[in-house]
């Protein structure tokens, strides 16, 4: 049988989150210009190895220095909560 299960599923499993980062760097050619990356992948926070291990890639091997990284990060399966509420709903 085929494996019907997408890895993205199991990384969720394991805890990670999907990461967003904005990375802002400035142009190798003209160094007063920013440019902004947008960077998404599956992280654990806050630890972040991912993204971090990405960042050391390009620090790297790319020529644009970087200026600044923000990121976001949600966590899409996790405990869902639930609340009772008191009142009469009335169905026709």
């Amino acid at each position: 049988m085929a494996d019907t299960v997408s890895n993205e599923f199991r990384l969720q499993m394991e805890g990670y989150g999907l990461t967003t980062a904005e990375i802002h760097y400035y142009l190798p050619d003209h160094p007063s210009l920013l440019q902004l990356y947008v960077w998404q992948d599956y992280d654990l926070a806050p630890a972040f190895p991912e993204l971090k291990g990405f960042l050391q890639y390009w620090e790297r091997e790319l020529d644009g220095p970087l200026h600044s990284v923000r990121v976001a990060h949600h966590q899409l399966i996790q405990p869902s909560e639930w609340r009772a509420v008191e009142g009469i709903i009335t169905v026709h």
